[in-house]
């Protein structure tokens, strides 16, 4: 796709709203953003290995031209378009230019099988799809011959050898064809937007059952969005790093939300993470917790990697830094001794952290999932704040989110603005307010199912709420494990607990109808080899590492010093080391990184199953 933009303006304006009243719609949102922030460089991307820039302007021009283009084939308002793609500028302009043309975007994350992919087509009835190129096209070629409502095919690149598909720039082209025949079009299109109708379909993750498409509206996403941004005080002088998929609700609003208060937005990717901080220099960045868990337990191999006394540096530095931390995010007076002794683990180490993360972040914010604690006062001990946000897609998706002048770690902040919140008597979430779904698609069964009598949405999470109206977040109410004994047990508190491991990678906790609970781990193989090393352990492969008595010993003694304040039926009695990760690809992993339990119990059931047998023997042989 060619990115120059045509000087000439395209269209007439949207005037049914003002910078100064708001946004309603977001088309309006979008209209708004060269008037409020014509910025040079609103949207950056690299091509061919240099970051190129986007004004505002062209990006508008760009979405109104994608928009026409769309209404040229025959596509009407309240028609639905699916999105096929990695993130990328390309994303963003197709999403806002269905917007604009008063089709409903239903993005589909692309590590999603062919088959998964066909069954969201397919259950929405998009017309068209955008993809982004001939490869992936190729892959799911056979699924959307099986979609009959499918009619156009459009490329986000060029290269298109199939008859009957579209690159972006000839969606474009025929747009600006229709432009000059109809140059008010554009205008009628985007002033009939309300804020009522339907702006979006986004299919949930599915860790259990079916996926289900949530129906959110235009007055759903803009509340959402700007309450949440004003939160989180974003500003125009800000630039933010995009690394999480766009398919991601949550990315998806982020940018958004950027675009809303002029912040210019560079387009990563986690693969890369580390590169792209240090060239863009971001001040913004919004991840998922296993980023941040990652980017900490990297400082720690690259350490031990050199050399037993720099680890120990390391060590000592967190741990200072999370005693400072901790007082200062309590409003407690910090010791003398614990201020100088922070100040030299700063100029040691958490110096060259904040400039391997490009040296400006003045905010990082996590979602998704809970943040554990100590990753959290980590970061904070280095000067990296990270705020933490709750909510789900059926809300638009933010309920609640930390703000940096009160940030209480260990919550997941305060409700946003308009947003209210109860805790039912069994300790689920309920939440109600403008950023609540329409519903489910085509599910209206299931759509009464999450709504209570009096009209609250049940977010299917268990929390409580403190005297200050703080969030804190236990687990999800589906995932609670009951042993056989009748004990109700939170695994994820757990999972934290064990994750704080230097040794663990992964670690999913299980015993749902067992007598006890127990663990399955992926081990962190750099450290394991660094430990063995260091013991004279001659192992050499995971799968000797898993099976080594001692190695699962090591596992033993870390969890039983981590849990010790555990109730004894919490407590983990037998694990299992894995020689794999889970993954989105394995199927143990939805695209949000969350653990699908289900999918991890049956694919581990024969592993599980010993763990309880082998448990059962050496009690009748005692």
């Amino acid at each position: 796709m060619t990115m120059a933009a045509e000087t000439q303006p395209l269209g007439e304006p949207v005037s049914s709203s003002s910078a100064a009243d708001g946004p309603a719609t977001l088309v309006q949102l979008y209209e708004l953003i060269p008037q409020t922030h014509n910025k040079a460089d609103t949207l950056n991307f690299k091509t061919q290995g240099r970051w190129q820039a986007m004004s505002a302007e062209e990006m508008l021009r760009k979405d109104r031209l994608i928009a026409l283009g769309l209404y040229s084939l025959g596509l009407r308002k309240g028609d639905r378009v699916a999105l096929l793609s990695e993130s990328r500028v390309e994303w963003v302009l197709a999403d806002q230019g269905c917007m604009l043309a008063g089709l409903v975007p239903v993005p589909i994350y692309p590590t999603l099988s062919p088959g998964h992919a066909g069954y969201i087509v397919r259950d929405c009835g998009a017309r068209a799809i955008f993809i982004s190129g001939q490869g992936k096209y190729e892959e799911v070629k056979a699924i959307l011959e099986q979609c009959p409502a499918v009619e156009t095919v459009v490329l986000f690149e060029d290269g298109k050898t199939a008859p009957g598909l579209l690159t972006l720039d000839e969606l474009q082209s025929r747009g600006h064809q229709l432009d000059k025949e109809q140059p008010h079009l554009i205008g009628a299109l985007a002033r009939a937007c309300a804020p009522g109708d339907l702006a979006t379909i986004i299919y949930t993750s599915g860790t259990t059952g079916e996926p289900k498409g949530v129906m959110l509206t235009h007055a759903n996403m803009v509340s959402n969005l700007i309450h949440s941004s004003n939160h989180l005080d974003f500003g125009e002088k800000d630039s933010a790093l995009s690394v999480l998929p766009l398919s991601h609700s949550f990315e998806r609003q982020s940018m958004n939300m950027y675009l809303y208060h002029g912040i210019s937005v560079y387009f990563g990717s986690l693969e890369r993470l580390g590169e792209d901080l240090r060239e863009v220099h971001p001040t913004v960045l919004v991840g998922v917790p296993r980023i941040y868990e990652k980017i900490l337990a990297r400082v720690m191999d690259r350490a031990a990697a050199t050399g037993k006394f720099n680890a120990a540096i390391v060590r000592w530095a967190i741990g200072v830094g999370k005693q400072w931390a901790q007082l200062s995010t309590d409003h407690r007076r910090v010791p003398l001794s614990l201020s100088l002794k922070r100040g030299l683990a700063d100029m040691l180490i958490f110096e060259k952290l904040r400039k391997a993360m490009g040296g400006r972040i003045r905010l990082l914010v996590s979602g998704g999932a809970p943040l554990s604690k100590d990753v959290a006062l980590a970061f904070l001990g280095a000067r990296l704040p990270i705020v933490q946000g709750y909510g789900l897609t059926e809300t638009s998706p933010v309920i609640t989110a930390g703000q940096l002048q009160d940030n209480r770690i260990g919550t997941a902040g305060k409700p946003i603005r308009n947003v209210q919140v109860r805790i039912a008597a069994d300790g689920e979430i309920e939440t109600r307010g403008p950023h609540v779904m329409r519903g489910y698609w085509n599910k209206p069964e299931e759509t009464r199912a999450v709504f209570t009598e009096d009209g609250w949405f049940k977010t299917g999470d268990i929390g409580s709420l403190d005297a200050d109206g703080y969030l804190t977040i236990t687990d999800r109410k589906k995932e609670l494990l009951k042993t056989s004994g009748g004990k109700y047990i939170a695994p994820q508190p757990i999972e934290e607990l064990i994750k704080t491991s230097r040794f663990v990678n992964q670690v999913v906790v299980i015993g749902n109808d067992r007598k006890f609970p127990a663990a399955l781990i992926v081990p962190d193989w750099e450290q394991l080899k660094s430990y063995a090393e260091f013991k004279g352990l001659s192992l050499n492969s995971p799968q000797e590492f898993c099976n080594d008595a001692r190695i699962i010993d090591l596992f033993e003694r870390q969890i039983a010093a981590r849990t010790q304040q555990l109730a004894q039926f919490e407590k983990i009695k037998r694990l299992a080391l894995l020689d794999r990760e889970f993954t989105i690809e394995g199927g143990e992993l939805t695209p949000t990184l969350k653990v699908k339990r289900r999918v991890i119990d049956e694919k581990y059931r024969a592993v599980i199953d010993r763990l309880y047998v082998e448990t059962e023997t050496r009690n009748r042989e005692r």
